[in-house]
């Protein structure tokens, strides 16, 4: 079975990249999650506290009703929105899925998506599988503000 025709242009992730190097070099890898030290202890008794009170299974796929209270709530207090944590809030697990979720929710294929740049590894892969267009945006690098001028010109 050969991969779908759309993934042929994705290329070997950044992060892989980084951390491959990162080994044979014997650098600190700051490209991925791996610290060389333990979490403070607190956290790690309230990790087994919750996984000893039942806190152990799958949550439902759009999060924790508690978290997404409190997130609502958050955004209620410091930004006024009113936020239904049933309708407008979903949890995920990490960044990736949050793209993939976020972009499939929104992007119709041929929809153009502007990606300002530098961007996340994952925009373009996760906006190709979804049959949209990704039209890169770079940022200045002096101060990285937003300049609708080079929008318009994308």
């Amino acid at each position: 079975m050969q991969p779908a025709q759309r993934t042929h242009a994705f290329g070997e992730s950044t992060i892989r990249e980084m951390t491959r190097l990162a080994i044979q070099h014997n650098a600190i890898n700051l490209s991925q999650g791996f610290p060389d030290f333990d979490p403070p202890a607190e956290i790690m008794d309230a990790a087994v506290a919750a996984i000893r009170s039942g806190a152990n299974q799958y949550a439902i796929t759009w999060g924790v009703p508690a978290l997404r209270n409190k997130l609502a709530e958050h955004y209620r207090s410091t930004l006024g929105w009113d936020v239904d944590p049933d309708v407008h809030v979903t949890v995920v697990c990490g960044v990736t899925e949050g793209i993939a979720a976020a972009f499939t929710a929104v992007l119709e294929p041929g929809d153009e998506i502007i990606i300002l740049e530098p961007a996340h590894e994952n925009f373009y892969p996760t906006a190709i599988m979804t049959g949209a267009k990704p039209v890169a945006v770079p940022l200045q690098a002096s101060a990285y503000r937003f300049d609708p001028e080079r929008v318009e010109a994308a």
